[in-house]
């Protein structure tokens, strides 16, 4: 084997540690990209009824948000692979560039299927870039090291949570709709020149490889035909119609043809090393339906705080905050001590129970509870999720090699995707189900008391919303046993944490 690719690889010297500008500079590079990503999905809200109207298609509105989730989350393992392969840095350049040109292309869209096929570009660069920003700080830091990183991405989603609905609902109302989407231009191409010199010197772990094609349109088609058939199920057709129960076959046999093509594949794209691994396995699962739940929840929250409480969409949304912090709150305070504890898993776990415990309070009482009260326990249910997002991330990239950073988060965050289209479309058959209830008699806009007759209608969503908060315990109750079977390896890197030095020059990891 002598002169091997691997054995080559394994007798290079290592890399010298970058300087903390160098360091600096590339955190605060991906940062950017990953806050673009973020903002694009808050930024777009308050814009849609406008861009229906100008547009002239209302009917078919929901695809411009549809497309860019639809590729987003079918190309992210995709872009993490291709990483392993070639290289970060090449590929998050060309995921910035494809998110660029989307976005300039959804600015000038002439009409709504312009727009949706506009986004579904959009939503390929956006999709490549979380997971390779995440890979990237994997490369630079050690997993001891690596959680403080995560939360400062928690912070930054919670910045584009509050900012995105703010600023698209003033570049809508006093400016332009298209500006929405102009604005990522001139963002995406300061986030080119921050990080095109300094990803240079990034540590290179990837490694020769054939990409699997057969393993990505088997994995891509069966993640597609399931979320159309979770998003139209129940809404654009019934569930038991036969486009639904088609598609919902055609993705049940192209993901049996994938699980074969992974056996069978002398590369296969997801390696079974990879997910036979306990950790792994655990952790996807734990991600797939706490994250999930939360993305289900921030849907959903809106119109439970309006059917059932009465509340105006602005109050809506300034309670929805608070739920938003909790999340942030208790992945910042997770990721601050995941490096300095040996049994890590019991605070995301206490934090599940806690969440689990608010959700039932909320299922057998929602509908009596104040906004005041609501607010408070949804900020106590997103910080007990929160820490599930760097808990997963920095296990999953602790328990493989770092050759295959770039595919395990991939598929950490394509199965939290699919987790939130899957909990999505559950919710909203409940909803539909209590629309149906009522006699199909309303169409949720406008949302205010004095038209909804709240004695006869606002008693069948109340109903409603309280299965759906029993249907969110019941998912984090899977997610905390899936945790509690995932093992406590030690994290690696250095054993002593050193606060002033690891904030004033971070190192790179020892893998």
């Amino acid at each position: 084997m002598a002169g091997s690719p691997h054995e080559d690889e394994a007798q290079a010297p290592a890399p010298a540690p970058l300087d903390p500008s160098a360091v600096r500079s590339i955190i605060a590079g991906i940062m950017l990209a990953m806050f673009l990503s973020a903002l694009e999905q808050t930024i777009i809200a308050p814009a849609l009824p406008t861009i229906g109207v100008r547009l002239g298609d209302i009917e078919n509105l929901s695809w411009v948000v549809g497309a860019y989730l639809l590729s987003a989350t079918a190309v992210t393992p995709l872009f993490g692979k291709l990483s392993d392969i070639y290289g970060r840095r090449c590929i998050l350049l060309t995921g910035v560039t494809i998110f660029m040109v989307g976005s300039a292309a959804c600015a000038l869209a002439p009409t709504l299927w312009a727009l949706a096929a506009a986004r579904a570009l959009q939503g390929i660069g956006g999709g490549g870039i979380l997971p390779i920003a995440q890979a990237i700080i994997a490369d630079l830091v050690s997993p001891r090291e690596r959680p403080r990183y995560q939360a400062q991405s928690a912070v930054m989603f919670m910045m584009a949570s509050i900012i995105g609905p703010v600023l698209g609902g003033f570049l809508t109302d006093h400016l332009h709709w298209s500006l929405i989407f102009w604005i990522n231009v001139p963002m995406g191409g300061l986030a080119l020149v921050m990080t095109y010199r300094a990803l240079e010197r990034l540590p290179r772990n990837e490694r020769p490889h054939r990409l699997d094609w057969a393993g990505v349109v088997l994995m891509v088609g069966a993640a597609l035909a399931l979320m159309l058939a979770m998003a139209w199920g129940g809404v654009r057709y019934p569930w038991g119609s036969p486009p639904i129960l088609l598609l919902i076959a055609g993705s049940a046999a192209l993901w049996t043809l994938f699980a074969w093509r992974l056996m069978a594949a002398a590369e296969p794209f997801i390696p079974p090393s990879v997910l036979r691994q306990p950790v792994v396995a655990g952790c996807v699962t734990a991600g797939f339906f706490s994250i999930g739940t939360i993305i289900g929840l921030s849907m959903y929250l809106p119109l439970y705080l309006e059917l059932v409480l009465g509340a105006s969409a602005s109050i809506a949304g300034l309670v929805l905050i608070a739920f938003t912090v909790g999340t942030v709150t208790g992945s910042f305070a997770a990721g601050r001590a995941l490096g300095h504890h040996t049994h890590y898993l019991r605070m995301p776990m206490a934090g599940l129970l806690v969440a689990i415990l608010v959700l039932a309070a909320m299922a057998l009482f929602g509908a009596s509870l104040s906004l005041g009260g609501v607010a408070g326990l949804l900020f106590l249910c997103g910080g007990g999720i929160g820490p599930m997002y760097p808990m997963t991330t920095v296990l999953i990239q602790n328990a493989v090699e770092p050759h295959q950073f770039g595919v395990a988060t991939g598929t950490l965050n394509f199965f939290r995707l699919l987790g939130g289209t899957i909990v999505v479309a559950g919710f909203g058959a409940i909803v539909i189900g209590a629309i149906d209830a009522a006699g199909g008699r309303i169409v949720i806009e406008p949302l205010s008391r004095d038209v909804l007759r709240p004695q006869a209608i606002f008693s069948d969503f109340a109903v409603a919303f309280s299965w759906i908060f029993a249907a969110a315990g019941l998912c984090l109750t899977v997610a905390l046993a899936a945790l509690a079977f995932v093992e406590e390896r030690p994290l690696r890197g250095p054993a002593t944490a050193q606060p002033q030095a690891a904030a004033d020059e971070p190192r790179l990891a020892a893998e």
